[in-house]
């Protein structure tokens, strides 16, 4: 995905990662940091096996790898305020461009457009040892509010609109305004990945293992699995979080399901690949990593990128609560879906207050019918 802007390549001291290593045994701590912003969802796979590498002469490579986007600048002071309880939050989007090399990836037309294929709201709480994930329907209809890119090209506001429309309409500083129009959360962090960095991603990962308890034939995400065990490769993997009609009911909300078990099929993988190693692995992942992702410029540096997972140590699967935005089915469109206003509320009130989200916020709400269908390996 063409950059908006990228960061200028800084080297960093080997000393800085000394701590890192102070205490003996302590190189599973860095495991421990991808494992965590991984949980964030499938867009951020990969990015921190930078924080063992312990070279000062990669950080100077991978660092011109990086592009970021000054969301900041854009959207100016006219936001939510910033949590003063040590949370933070963090949009993570995948990006479904059809241009270029993507749009030999994940079935779909070279339409020159780009729109958010998976959006997640990751709220780390205070202490960084537990996390909530809020998926948000890319079929949900909103009002987007005026917003303005990170060009500078000021976007006037639509009501009734696709919720991904945010994304393709102004890119990521919209997609930001949009979901915290929604919300009333700021977002302190964004990160993005595209079709064919994901792909690369799973692959330098050696895949990730999953059981399906039913087949999976899914003819626009290219996906076909049998029900069983599977290690699945990059391009399974895309098919995979993209499908939506090969499994359940051909709905947004039944890929969400299978969003998110990949999720935590892919902490569980992380556990056990063994990147320290194997420097060349190590390297590898490193270096596509830092080429597929896009980051809010706070996080434009490998040291920034390093600075934020150590702050996530301890987050696991068993510590993170996956939910989706409550929502409704649309009484005039099957095909889309409403905010569920009471209920969402009770989401936002909560992670606003760094509290768990209540049972009882997606209680009754619309869900898809493939929770199950994929789990860890």
């Amino acid at each position: 995905m063409a950059a908006e802007s990228t960061p200028q390549p800084a080297v960093t001291e080997p000393g800085t990662t000394s701590r890192r290593r102070a205490k003996g045994r302590r190189r599973k701590a860095p495991s421990t940091g991808r494992k965590a912003l991984r949980a964030t969802a499938w867009t951020a796979a990969g990015v921190v096996v930078l924080g063992g590498t312990g070279a000062g002469y990669l950080y100077f490579k991978l660092n011109g790898n990086l592009h970021s986007v000054d969301i900041n600048q854009a959207l100016g002071t006219d936001r939510p305020s910033k949590a003063d309880n040590g949370s933070e939050n963090i949009l993570v989007l995948g990006s479904d461009t059809r241009s270029g090399t993507n749009k030999k990836l994940g079935g779909g037309t070279d339409d020159g457009s780009a729109r958010s294929d998976t959006a997640m709201i990751v709220h780390v709480y205070e202490g960084h040892k537990r996390a909530s994930v809020v998926s948000i329907p890319r079929d949900t209809l909103v009002d987007r509010p005026r917003c303005t890119d990170t060009k500078g090209t000021t976007h006037p506001a639509a009501s009734g609109v696709m919720f991904n429309e945010a994304y393709s309409t102004g890119g990521a500083a919209c997609a930001v305004k949009t979901v915290e129009s929604i919300s009333g959360i700021r977002m302190d962090h964004y990160l993005e990945v595209d079709f064919q960095g994901f792909q690369k991603l799973i692959d330098d990962l050696g895949g990730v293992q999953v059981t399906t308890t039913k087949d999976i034939d899914d003819q626009q995400s290219h996906l076909k699995l049998k029900a069983g065990t599977h290690t699945l490769n990059g391009e399974q993997a895309l098919g995979l979080v993209r499908t939506r009609h090969g499994v359940g009911d051909g709905s947004d909300l039944g890929r969400i399901q299978l969003q998110q078990a990949f999720v935590k099929a892919l902490i569980d993988q992380v556990k056990h690949v063994g990147v320290l190693t194997n420097p060349k692995k190590l390297y590898d992942l490193a270096d596509s990593a830092t080429k597929a992702v896009t980051t809010d410029s706070d996080l434009g540096s490998v040291n920034s990128l390093i600075d934020f997972a150590g702050g996530l140590k301890g987050i696991g699967s068993s510590h993170m609560k996956m939910v989706t935005m409550p929502v409704q089915y649309d009484p005039a469109n099957p095909n889309r879906v409403l905010l569920a206003k009471t209920k969402a509320q009770l989401v936002w009130d909560a992670l606003k207050n760094d509290r768990p989200i209540p049972k009882s916020a997606t209680e009754g709400t619309a869900t898809g019918e493939a929770k199950g269908v994929v789990s860890a390996g």
